[in-house]
């Protein structure tokens, strides 16, 4: 048993797990159910409404809904997405055992002590039909996954099978008769539309469990008599097949495996055992110590199996699922089904090479474990659990080329690992020992080779010569030669030892981390991870590619780590190469998945300084998203991060950080909040700019600030403008700090005066020499005049005057990175700012930048020239003043630029440029003239490959969204470029998207055509029109999410009828064999096509079948026909043939259709694809072929790449947004 996961909790009663995601329901008996995410191992979600033990719980198959049974005699509904029950079912008279949903119907059947089992209606609520004839309590109920059967298992020593046929008829199509007669007799009598077709009896007491086989016509059973029964059934009958005895206590619960031929039991000895159901015969036992067993439970799809005991419970695998592999150059050696196989990663085949030996043993875990390949002798080690560990040694013959039936003689010993040491020698763990065998390749030892730890567990191979061994909680790289430890490391449990091409590194995957260490066992990084790590490889740039249970990661040589993309199942990679992961799945099947290396290329970039190739990722790449910004900012690279945010306040973050103070206005006024503004401020003076300094405090309005940094910038005018601001706002502090620095003596006379301060005022008022005001006060004071110290050496508080006022400071020297340049230069910002300065300005090697034009103080000096220090010795270019003579005059240049020279303006962006930055959308770009841009979104939207039939498209939409105005003769034409829902009202600067000549109503007038072409017969002219239709909607554009989803209809209706009409000329070709021109008749009528076509192909197919005498197949086309809406002559044709065809029901020729099962026609063989058979479709108009056409060109649209990855129809800006 592998555990996967397992809780503690009360007892556990009922198990159910969710058919899509990782999640398990445990209804415990204590009342409460909890809902668990088995891969997380975390608690999602808890319901508690039930009053008593819960004992039955079920997930839906499609609904976010679940179902749950208690002692409280109630069933409850409930939604998990609303995390609420949404109604209580209630009509039982005692607990309820069992809960579970149908397949398909929405039904619920439960089982209750009250010996009733009941089927409810949960759409209306009600209870629509009630089994009785158990006479003790019904343990179980469930229904058939396919029939329409119920089991059930009672106390009363039976197991019943009911027939619900009936009722399904019932609710498919009830009868107003039946109905009411249903109605009037299910409370007295239960109801006739179950009724009971078998009683198994042979259990001597009574029945716990009873389960059907989800595809076989078996059923199992457990009871209290301790024993497993199997017991088939037909139609007619049903009978005891085998007893199964093992278990010492009661049987509580018994189920087939979904995937094995075998049986799982529980019970309340503690133990769950595994039978096999060919032989009969017990397979495993698992025992818990102090735990009785009460429920199990299967997932649908994976193979997993869950338990609940008294005290929680566990979820677990029988078998291990990860085939075992290895990989030399570009060949893979794989195991699958006892065949030791080869891929070969560049052509893409996959070759069995010769059969391996099927083990003797009957017990589960027996296959491959790991492999070692040796390819100096072309041999492989396989190791597996057989035994307690052992290996077998095949070496491969030369020549061989295909399945070699005959099982191969290996070489067999016992060892916990085995793995090559030299080209013919290889090591065996003997951990009885605690040491190495070294063997030749005959099998014989050659020496043995004491491990320096006694609790050395497995060996992995780690280059000529040399082990890694795994001891405990480290790993020891051991040299088998000289007998020493050359390196060791402390780690988790390691699982798997992946190395890099080159031997240099070494990933070290244990259940939850990856160690990357150096090739002598030096730490570099660890990753660690919440969901299990599978398996990795390394790719060519040194990026470790890993896989957990759903994502594919990367790790980078310096531990930083994320994620590439999210896998379905879990996969196991073998290879990465390029843009391409190599992987087995579970079921041994090789996978190629194509992922996005730009992140992490780009990542790997920044960390070895390649800021060439950074730049060129950022220009050429469509990185985005939160991480990458996050990502640059904590490397220390805002001004990168900047290039990508949108976001105003993560944009001002990374302004400020990287001190770029025109993008922090242009934020600051967008968010327009005072903390936005303050650290604006706060950055700007940092920097010396004083005048976004003085803007962030007016906006802010900091007064007290502002008129301090009038001060110091000497602004006296403003300064006078902050005193009456002041008085204003009646603030006395405010007005009496600027009169202070304004040194207005008599103002500070003033304030003082009028706020009671008459001491105060009389004392600055005879201080400063305002004797007529002094006297005034001093009159005022009369006796209370203070007296003034005769201290000589004081000097009056007044400020300096202004000696220079500029409109800014010097600026702080922001030196421009790397980066800044580039993308200064890729926008066309200049990289010289103009040297525009008044008269007696500062020195010419400062800049002086404009507050709204410049940026923020950047070094006018170019990218490549380090500014010059005054002490630098080696100050580059000798530039030195020169000694000129005093009559050498200097014009004054910037008086005459003007009249000297015309300065052209700047070119705009071109009109085209805006519309392909503008949009996502294939038909404009393709507009704008951008074709190749046009093919990579088609390629990556639809999957698209083939752009021929695309060509005249594209032209006609370049051509139809432009003019033309003719102008001078010796001046060229102008063009023009003509933009959708342009007016006269529109804003010149605002460019629209461009003018498409291909509408939905041009496409559906075509439709209406080519209908009428089909009506009258002509189906290669109807052909050439769908087919236009089907080839035009990729570049069709609509406004509104209405209009998206009739281009997506009409892409179904173009679809249907080019793969119909096809099918009919492939018929018309067919003469002269019967049988498939009867075959493809058939498939015609399966088509989706309007009621008049399908009269036509019904009524033909009919025919040609009559003709044939295939009575059978002709007289179904008649019942189909009949139930159209026919004109009586069409109508009384119909019967007759039918009336014909019933008289001799058979058929001549046999055809590969069949009616009854539902199928699509292959697109390329004209074949049906039954339903559950596997098959491929075409990314863009969702044709379905058979897997064989897989990475050819859709036949029938001609464009697309079949079973190609793409990501959907985009046709309308509503769906970008």
């Amino acid at each position: 048993m592998l555990t996967k996961f397992e809780t503690k909790s009360n007892r556990v009663k009922g198990l159910s797990f969710h058919p899509r995601r990782p999640w398990i329901l445990a209804s415990l008996h204590s009342g409460v159910i909890q809902l668990w995410d088995y891969r997380m191992g975390t608690l999602i979600d808890r319901f508690d409404e039930h009053d008593g033990p819960v004992r039955g719980v079920h997930f839906h198959k499609s609904q976010p809904l679940f179902v749950s049974g208690g002692d409280d005699y109630k069933i409850k509904v409930w939604n998990y997405k609303l995390r609420r029950c949404l109604f209580t079912l209630l009509g039982h008279l005692d607990y309820i055992r069992t809960v579970q949903f149908h397949q398909e119907y929405p039904w619920i059947v439960s089982a209750s002590d009250d010996q009733t089992i009941r089927i409810w209606n949960w759409q209306s609520r009600t209870c629509i039909s009630v089994l009785t004839g158990h006479n003790h309590y019904v343990m179980c109920a469930s229904f058939h996954i396919k029939e329409d059967l119920v089991v059930s298992a009672s106390l009363d020593q039976t197991v019943r099978i009911w027939d619900i046929g009936a009722l399904r008829k019932k609710t498919v199509a009830p009868a107003e008769d039946i109905l009411r007669l249903t109605q009037m007799n299910t409370d007295l009598f239960g109801g006739g539309d179950a009724v009971v077709k078998y009683v198994l009896e042979g259990h001597d007491r009574g029945v716990n469990w009873a389960a059907f086989h989800p595809t076989l016509p078996l059923i199992v059973s457990g009871a209290d008599d301790r024993q497993v029964k199997l017991w088939r059934m037909n139609d007619t009958k049903a009978w005891e097949v085998d007893t199964l005895r093992g278990h010492v206590n009661n049987v509580s619960c018994v189920m087939f495996h979904a995937r094995q031929d075998i049986i799982v039991s529980n019970s309340e000895d503690k133990s769950i055992r595994v039978w096999d159901m060919s032989k009969r015969t017990g397979v495993q036992t698992f025992r818990r110590e102090h735990d009785r067993f009460w429920i199990l439970a299967a997932h649908p799809d994976m193979n997993l199996l869950a338990a609940g005991h008294d005290s929680g419970m566990i979820v677990f695998k029988l078998e291990r699922e990860r085939p075992s592999y290895a990989v030399h150059g570009s060949t893979l050696y794989f195991v699958k089904e006892r065949y030791l196989r080869t891929y070969d990663f560049d052509t893409g085949r996959d070759n069995p090479l010769i059969s391996i030996r099927r083990t003797g043993s009957t017990g589960m875990n027996q296959g491959p474990r790991s492999m070692s390949y040796n390819p100096a002798e072309n041999a492989v080690l396989i190791c597996s659990d057989v035994d307690g560990g052992s290996y077998e040694l095949y070496t491969i013959p030369k020549d061989t080329t295909g399945r070699s039936e005959n099982a191969q003689e290996a070489k067999r010993g016992l060892g916990a690992s085995a793995v090559f040491v030299a080209r013919n020698r290889f090591a065996v763990l003997d951990r009885n020992h605690n040491q190495v065998v070294i063997k030749n390749l005959r099998n014989e030892v050659t020496k043995k080779v004491t491990l320096p730890f006694s609790t050395t567990d497995a060996v992995f191979y780690a280059g000529l010569g040399n082990l890694l061994c795994r001891s405990e909680d480290k790993v020891i790289l051991f040299d088998v030669q000289q007998r020493n430890t050359l390196g060791e490391l402390n780690t988790p449990f390691v699982k798997y030892v992946v190395w890099s091409s080159d031997m240099e590194l070494v990933a070290l995957i244990s259940k939850h981390a990856i160690i990357i260490a150096s090739k002598k066992l030096v730490h570099k990084c660890t990753v660690h991870e919440t969901i299990r790590v599978k398996s990795g490889a390394w790719d060519d740039s040194g990026v470790f590619i890993y896989t957990t249970l759903n994502h594919i990661k990367y790790c980078l040589p310096n531990g930083d780590s994320g994620i590439i993309r999210t896998l379905e199942v879990p996969v196991y990679i073998t290879k990465v190469k390029g843009t391409s992961v190599y992987s087995l799945d579970r079921d041994g099947k090789n996978r190629v998945i194509q992922i996005d290396t730009t992140e992490y290329m780009f990542k790997l970039a920044l960390i070895q300084r390649k800021y060439d190739q950074v730049l060129q990722m950022i220009r050429g790449s469509q990185l985005c998203g939160q991480s990458i910004i996050a990502y640059l900012q904590q490397k220390g690279f805002p001004e990168v991060a900047l290039h990508f945010v949108k976001d105003e306040r993560t944009r001002f973050n990374l302004a400020v950080e990287c001190g770029n103070i025109e993008v922090a206005v242009a934020s600051a006024k967008e968010i327009d909040e005072k903390d936005y503004w303050y650290r604006l401020g706060v950055e700007a003076l940092r920097q010396g700019n004083h005048e976004i300094v003085e803007y962030s405090y007016q906006k802010t309005k900091n007064f007290e600030r502002l008129s301090f940094l009038y001060l110091i910038t000497g602004n006296l005018e403003k300064l006078s403008k902050m005193l009456k601001i002041a008085e204003m706002r009646n603030d006395v502090m405010g007005r009496f700090h600027n009169a202070l620095y304004l040194g207005d003596v008599q103002e500070r006379v003033k304030i003082l005066e009028e706020s009671g301060h008459l001491p105060l005022a009389y004392v600055t008022a005879a201080v400063h020499g305002l004797t007529d005001v002094a006297e005034r006060l001093a009159g005022e004071l009369g006796e209370n005049v203070p007296e003034l110290p005769a201290e000589s050496k004081s000097g009056l508080l007044l400020p300096p005057t202004p000696i220079l006022r500029d409109n800014n400071w010097p600026l702080l020297l922001v030196s421009k990175g790397f980066f800044e340049g580039a993308f200064a230069a890729d926008a066309g910002m200049p990289t010289d700012v103009d040297e525009e300065s008044p008269a007696g300005a500062w020195e010419e090697e400062l800049v002086l930048p404009d507050v709204t034009d410049r940026q923020n103080g950047a070094v006018a000096h170019g990218d490549d020239e380090e500014p010059r220090g005054e002490d630098d010795e080696e100050a580059g270019w000798d530039m030195g003043d020169l000694d000129l003579p005093a009559d050498v005059g200097v014009t004054d240049s910037s008086a005459s630029t003007e009249s000297a020279y015309f300065v052209a303006p700047t070119p705009g962006m071109p009109v085209s440029q805006i519309w392909v930055q503008r949009s996502s959308l294939a038909a404009e770009h393709a507009a704008a003239g951008a074709f190749d841009t046009a093919m990579r979104l088609l390629n990556r939207q639809l999957g698209i490959s083939n752009f021929a039939p695309l060509k005249s498209a594209f032209l006609e939409l370049n051509v139809g969204s432009h003019t033309s105005l003719p102008a001078l003769v010796s001046v060229p034409v102008v063009s023009v470029a003509l933009e959708r829902g342009w007016t006269e009202s529109s804003s010149p600067n605002v460019r629209g998207l461009p003018a498409l000549i291909y509408k939905m109503s041009t496409l559906e007038d075509r439709l209406r055509q080519a209908y009428k072409l089909t009506t009258e017969g002509k189906f290669t002219e109807a052909l050439k029109i769908f087919l236009s239709i089907l080839q035009t909607i990729p570049l069709v554009v609509v406004e509104s999410r209405k209009e998206v989803d009739e281009v997506k209809e009409l892409l179904g209706i173009a679809k249907d009828y080019v793969l119909a009409v096809k099918i009919e000329l492939k018929r018309k070709e067919e003469k002269d064999n019967p049988v498939r021109m009867a075959e493809l008749a058939a498939y015609f009528t399966h088509c989706n096509l309007q009621t008049t076509h399908l009269k036509l192909s019904l009524q033909s197919a009919m025919t040609i079948c009559f003709r044939l005498r295939n009575f059978n197949t002709a007289a179904s086309f008649c019942r189909r026909l009949l139930e159209l809406n026919l004109t009586p002559a069409a109508s009384t044709k119909a019967r007759q043939v039918l009336q014909a065809c019933e008289r001799t029901p058979r058929d001549e020729l046999q055809l590969n259709y069949d009616p009854r099962n539902p199928f699509v026609v292959c697109g390329q063989t004209y074949t049906p694809i039954y339903r559950g058979s596997e098959d491929v479709s075409c990314p863009f108009c969702t044709s379905r072929f058979v897997p064989q056409v897989r990475g050819k060109i859709c036949p029938v649209c001609d464009l697309a790449t079949v079973g190609a990855d793409a990501s959907g129809l985009l046709c309308s800006p509503t769906q970008v947004r």
